[in-house]
């Protein structure tokens, strides 16, 4: 009776399945739904052949070698989405991958700001990949530079965590250091000079030129007000140079300073009281509120994290910032930066022009810092006289600028310890970038 029973239950089980089964076979129409709409698709049956060339009609090969004219870019805001030309979607993508895996090299194997480096590089790399979208609104890349960047989010959040990590106790002790500090930004006005002259609008220049201070959260604050269709390659002109501060700052140094320069040797730090800490970032939040308001978002952000960590009673909150935030942050602020490596976002004569630009903003930052830093030496005593070597440390690349500093200083005189002294203006040129921020804010508000 059991085994009729099974037999029979097998028999039904098999006359349920055999229909569909045995249907597969033949032509028939799929519905599917897209938003409120039903839309036919006539499924055909396909042999190996054809199911061979459909797979490769979807590979990256393809979409290299065979570039189509109704591809378009992926975009954050797929208003601005436009036809990518056959170069982009070939050749540009290609070389784009070289640039990638260069800067893995040199993130990698010669230690350049991995933090910074490695996030943007696979960012690009992402960004290059055919066919994913990775950078439109709805892909990883787009959203995560929508939900923080295009909106000045993560630059603030950073700001926070910088002011967090950030110690003014070399500032106090040595207040002239605020002075190369902010020669240091003297880049910043210089390139916008030049950006004019290269026939970019003023307002353009000016969101161009903020790359001259090392500054990648102020770079992308500012040209978001200034100039939105510039954000991308800015940002990545501005990070790309902060993370090439090791490359880029020691041969205009040892250029602008002779040996003996280099190996002058500055006084021991005073000891600074903690109140001189605490007030210290109020003083700079209320100067801004009082004079540039413009700035005060990035200024209020670094006063915030520097005022928790100077506090010394919310050591939680602190250590938060200076650590797990921050990290977090320089995850997505990476990627979402690392989005416009695109080919055809990055390899334009806009890009390239604004590449250049924020390069020599940047090394005249650098030599203007190192040049004043001679200057005060001309009317300083023996005894008070300052390396020059940490007037490059003014751009705001912090702490690698002061780090670059302490290097090369220590290539002539092992014994000579300029870290502490370099973060002086180090730290000064994080505020003084911000307050150029506002200064060129406040002229187009």
């Amino acid at each position: 009776m059991n085994k009729k029973f099974m037999a029979l239950m097998l028999l039904f089980f098999i006359s349920i399945f055999s229909s569909p089964l045995f249907a597969s076979g033949a032509t028939h129409d799929v519905v599917a739904k897209s938003g409120t709409e039903e839309v036919q698709h006539e499924y055909k049956p396909k042999s190996i052949s054809e199911l061979a060339a459909s797979f490769y009609e979807t590979t990256g090969i393809k979409a290299i070698i065979d570039p189509q004219d109704d591809v378009m870019t992926s975009e954050p805001n797929p208003a601005d989405a436009r036809p990518m030309t056959h170069f982009e979607q070939s050749w540009g993508r290609i070389i784009m991958f070289a640039i990638v895996i260069v800067l893995f090299y040199l993130a990698i194997a010669k230690g350049f700001e991995p933090l910074l480096l490695l996030p943007i590089a696979f960012g690009g790399l992402l960004a290059n990949i055919p066919l994913a979208n990775m950078g439109g609104a709805h892909g990883m890349l787009g959203i995560i530079y929508n939900m923080g960047i295009a909106n000045e989010f993560f630059p603030l959040l950073i700001f926070m965590g910088v002011g967090a990590m950030t110690d003014f106790s070399p500032l106090l002790a040595n207040p002239k250091a605020a002075i190369l500090g902010g020669a240091a930004q003297f880049g910043i006005f210089g390139s916008l000079v030049g950006a004019v002259a290269l026939g970019f609008d003023l307002q353009s220049a000016s969101a161009i030129s903020i790359i001259g201070g090392a500054d990648g959260p102020t770079s992308i604050f500012i040209a978001n007000r200034l100039a939105p269709e510039m954000l991308g390659a800015i940002a990545v002109a501005a990070y790309s140079y902060m993370a090439l501060v090791p490359v880029i700052q020691p041969p205009i140094m040892k250029a602008l300073t002779t040996e003996a320069e280099r190996k002058i040797k500055m006084p021991k730090l005073r000891k600074v009281h903690k109140l001189e800490n605490l007030f210290l970032p109020i003083l700079i939040l209320f100067l801004a509120i009082l004079f540039l308001p413009e700035s005060t978002p990035l200024i209020g952000a670094f006063a915030f994290g520097n005022f928790l960590k100077q506090s010394g009673v919310v050591e939680r909150l602190s250590d938060t910032m200076q650590n797990s935030l921050i990290n977090i942050v320089t995850i997505f602020l990476g990627l979402g930066v690392g989005s416009k490596l695109a080919a055809d976002k990055f390899l334009v004569l806009e890009t390239l022009g604004i590449m250049v630009i924020g390069l020599i903003a940047f090394a005249a930052g650098t030599a203007a810092g190192v040049i004043m830093a001679k200057i005060m030496n001309k009317f300083s005593s023996e005894e008070s006289k300052v390396n020059p070597l940490i007037g490059a440390a003014g751009v705001s690349a912090v702490p690698m600028a002061a780090r670059v500093v302490s290097k090369v200083g220590q290539e002539y005189d092992k014994s000579n310890v300029l870290l502490m002294h370099a973060m002086g203006p180090n730290v000064a040129g994080v505020i003084g970038s911000a307050v150029a921020a506002g200064v060129l804010l406040s002229i187009f508000k």
